[in-house]
């Protein structure tokens, strides 16, 4: 089986594409989705956070307290950085455990937002950059979330520049409104199909 990693920067519409695989019949590992259910799921994680976050981050009946946490990760990079050097562990370890129920399929995409930040993209036999335009994904923020450009451009200016990612990307699908997006997909669906027996033999 192939395990294909999928990215792109916010507003790029990656998650879109990665539900046009979906329809394809591909399984497709959400790992923003996930990061949010090892913290309340992973014994190791949830024993973690609250080693280095106070156990107040939980409540009595163990869901978590985000609202804590965020006003100690909010604007400290420091500890931003220390939930995310815990929670990315967690999130492997659950991509590994649904590898393994998904065995049957030919191959499946790891969606992720921080892909290449992570680490992650080199457990991957090859990755996919969704890319657009700042302009364009800026417009797609604004509509889709309901905030001010100036709020777009900050959660942007957060995240790796597209040009950085586009040097470590196996393949682009550009999603900027001047190519048809399913040809595209159908097109990498046919050679990942092709590939997958021969890595798999």
């Amino acid at each position: 089986m192939l395990k294909i990693g999928i990215t792109g920067n916010i507003g790029s519409g990656k998650t879109t594409i990665s539900r046009l695989f979906e329809l394809l019949g591909i399984p497709v590992f959400y790992s923003d989705g996930e990061a949010k259910q090892v913290m309340t799921t992973d014994i190791q994680l949830i024993a973690d956070i609250k080693q280095h976050f106070g156990t107040e981050t939980y409540f009595s009946d163990g869901t978590l307290n985000r609202k804590h946490l965020s006003s100690i990760v909010f604007n400290n990079q420091a500890k931003l950085q220390m939930l995310n050097s815990l929670v990315h562990p967690a999130v492997f370890r659950a991509f590994d455990t649904w590898v393994l129920q998904h065995s049957e399929a030919p191959y499946v995409l790891k969606e992720a937002a921080i892909l290449f930040e992570s680490g992650s993209y080199k457990d991957c036999d090859y990755t996919i950059l969704v890319t657009a335009p700042t302009a364009i994904r800026i417009s797609r923020i604004v509509k889709r979330d309901g905030i001010t450009e100036a709020e777009a451009h900050s959660r942007n200016a957060k995240q790796m520049p597209e040009e950085e990612k586009e040097k470590l990307a196996g393949f682009i699908i550009p999603n900027d409104n001047s190519q048809l997006i399913i040809p595209q997909v159908l097109a990498l669906h046919q050679q990942f199909l092709n590939q997958a027996p021969t890595l798999s033999a």
